[in-house]
C-alpha cells in the first residue's frame, strides 16, 4: 500500500505555536484554507482511493477539498488524532515545558513507549491507535491511501515504523502545514519511507544515514 500522511492545514494556533491538541480543536486560517484547496492539485500524481482525517476539526476540513476532488467520503476515525498534550494543553510549543512534549514523543519512535506526556498519553497507547487505522486502511485493499492527520503524530510515527527514517531526521524535520510524507508497506511487512515533504529519503545502506534527505523532487 502507498500511504500519504498529509498534515493539516493552518490554523490560528498554529500561527501562535501553541499546543493545541483538544478535540474538536479550531477551524483554518485563510491560509489553511488555501493550503486545503491546493492539495487536489498537489497530489493530482496519487490515485488515491480512501481518503482519512482524525476526529479534529482541521483535519477533516483539510481532507474535504481532496475526497471531493477524488469522489470519496472522508472516513473519520480519531486513532489518527494528534498526541494529546494533557497538562502541556496550549502552553507555547517552544517553552521549556513545550518542549518536553516533543521530546516525549521522540523518545516513544525510540522505543521508551511506556513514557507518558504529563496528564496526557503514554507511546504505547499512541502508537495502538495509530496502528489500528492504519492497519483498517490497509484492509481496505486500496492501493493508495491518503490520512490526513497531525505534524507530532506523523512524524513520530513514521520514526517508530518507517526503517529507513531515525529518530534525529525525523527530530530535525518538521513538518508544514499540507505537508506529505509517502511511504509504502504494509502493516505486516513494515514501512519505508520514500519521500519527506518532497525529499527523496534515502533508503538504508544506500549512499547515506538513515533518513537522511537524498535529493529535492518537484
Amino acid at each position: 500500500m502507498r500511504l500519504l500522511l498529509v498534515r493539516h492545514g493552518q490554523t490560528p494556533t498554529n500561527v501562535d505555536y501553541l499546543l493545541d491538541t483538544a478535540v474538536p480543536g479550531p477551524g483554518l486560517t485563510a491560509l489553511g484554507e488555501q493550503q486545503a484547496a491546493r492539495l487536489p492539485e498537489a497530489l493530482a500524481g496519487e490515485d488515491i482511493e480512501a481518503v482519512y482525517a482524525s476526529t479534529l476539526v482541521r483535519t477533516q476540513l483539510t481532507a474535504a477539498p481532496l475526497a471531493a476532488a477524488r469522489g470519496l467520503d472522508v472516513t473519520v476515525r480519531d486513532g489518527i488524532r494528534e498526541v494529546s498534550a494533557g497538562d502541556l494543553e496550549m502552553l507555547p510549543g517552544d517553552s521549556e515545558k513545550g518542549e518536553l512534549y516533543m521530546r516525549t514523543v521522540f523518545a516513544w519512535a525510540a522505543g521508551d513507549t511506556a513514557l507518558r506526556i504529563p496528564g496526557g498519553e503514554s507511546g504505547t497507547e499512541v502508537l495502538a491507535r495509530y496502528d489500528a487505522v492504519i492497519a483498517e486502511a490497509a484492509d481496505t485493499g486500496a492501493g493508495t491511501v491518503a490520512v490526513v492527520s497531525h505534524g507530532a503524530a506523523i512524524r513520530m510515527w513514521a520514526a517508530a515504523r518507517a526503517h529507513n527514517v531515525d529518530i534525529p531526521f525525523a527530530a530535525a524535520h518538521r513538518l508544514e502545514n499540507t505537508g506529505v510524507v509517502i511511504l509504502e508497506g504494509t502493516p505486516t511487512d513494515g514501512w519505508k519511507a520514500l519521500t519527506w515533504a518532497g525529499a527523496t529519503v534515502t533508503p538504508a545502506g544506500e549512499g547515506g544515514p538513515t533518513g537522511r534527505p537524498l535529493e529535492e523532487t518537484a
